[in-house]
């Protein structure tokens, strides 16, 4: 994976239309019913994009995508299309795509994150040490960090604009943005998807700590799951056997450059973000590529 492909900060699509750049994906329209989105290697941290992409990321992310797509399709639909990206741009930029790219669903985003949480972490136990509970959702007394939930809880989060975090809501205002139908239905999803997950990593060695899952509707009014799932980027992946309760353990995603940052006494999580040393970019690399190893399989 990446062995001799350069890394890709920005693709370069000339042949079809920029619809724009996400903080790790850029989208180009195809036609008005489908769209190519490219996983680049950027990555981004504490909401600022990174000024060193990290070889061979996207291409992980995609493959993962694709993999847990694939594995969820008995369950729910999703934005994939089948169209192949290479046939969609010019010859000259098939390698601007090959490997990390699908042709996509034009669909209408929920503005929800669907996020489940099996451990306490992140935001989740700031929220739990204030309040004793998560997006409404009230825990026991005495959890430490990281402790293991006794069972998987829904606790949606409010998408925000690019550069702003997102905000925990409870299920009250889910129903009130999107319905009662449409919020019971990604409720249950969601659960489902991450149980099912949170056992297939289990086997292979890698506690789920929590995911986020993203919905939109099709225009026949289907939803459908859609962006990217259970990968290093929307997950967090625990080593099994380095699981202690009272202390965070390592992360087979970006925490490695996160606990780098927060080390920068210099740095006060605005852009430009400080430039990234070779050795931090090499083993966050090598941490994408773990968990692709370990969860790729099908």
């Amino acid at each position: 994976m990446s062995r001799g492909h350069p890394a890709v900060f920005h693709s370069r699509i000339a042949s079809l239309p920029l619809v724009g750049r996400g903080k790790v994906r850029d989208l180009y329209a195809l036609g008005e019913n489908h769209l190519l989105i490219v996983t680049t290697d950027r990555l981004s941290a504490f909401d600022v994009v990174m000024r060193e992409p990290i070889p061979g990321k996207g291409e992980v992310l995609n493959t993962l995508s694709l993999r847990w797509f694939s594995r969820f399709e008995s369950i729910v639909q999703n934005h994939l299309s089948g169209i192949d990206p290479a046939s969609v741009v010019l010859p000259e930029e098939r390698n601007e795509v090959r490997g990390r790219s699908v042709v996509a669903l034009r669909l209408q985003p929920l503005p929800i994150e669907a996020v489940v949480r099996g451990y306490l972490i992140g935001s989740g136990w700031k929220d739990y040490q204030r309040e004793g509970a998560v997006s409404g959702v009230r825990l026991p007394p005495g959890l430490q960090l990281a402790s293991r939930l006794a069972e998987p809880i829904f606790t949606p989060a409010a998408k925000a604009a690019q550069g702003e975090h997102d905000l925990n809501i409870d299920e009250a205002e889910v129903e009130r943005r999107i319905g009662r139908t449409l919020s019971a239905a990604i409720r249950r999803l969601s659960l489902e998807l991450y149980s099912k997950a949170a056992a297939f990593a289990q086997e292979r060695g890698i506690l789920v700590a929590d995911t986020k899952f993203e919905f939109g509707i099709d225009a026949q009014g289907t939803m459908r799951l859609m962006d990217e799932v259970l990968t290093p980027d929307s997950s967090r992946f625990w080593p099994a056997d380095q699981w202690v309760p009272g202390h965070s353990p390592p992360s087979f995603d970006k925490q490695f450059v996160r606990d780098w940052l927060e080390r920068r006494a210099d740095w006060n999580r605005t852009a430009p973000a400080p430039e990234l040393p070779p050795e931090v970019i090499a083993q966050t690399a090598a941490r994408y590529q773990e968990a692709l190893r370990r969860l790729g399989a099908q």
